[in-house]
């Protein structure tokens, strides 16, 4: 690659980078929305009690079964 392509290549890669990132917060924001609404359909004791993502995965199961 000839010194203008590198250049070009690395604006553009700054572009694509802050599109990526906000596609990922809005990937991550929808993620963690699904994981509150799963945890509010699930019993637990206290019914307030803060529970991990992988808490809420095993309590699912354990609900389903």
């Amino acid at each position: 690659l000839s010194r203008e392509e590198k250049r070009r290549r690395r604006r553009a890669t700054a572009k694509y980078r802050s599109a990526h990132a906000t596609r990922e917060r809005i990937r991550v924001e929808a993620f963690n929305m699904a994981f509150a609404e799963l945890r509010k359909l699930l019993p637990t004791l206290p019914p307030d009690k803060k529970l991990s993502k992988i808490e809420i995965l095993r309590l699912a199961i354990c609900y389903i079964s």
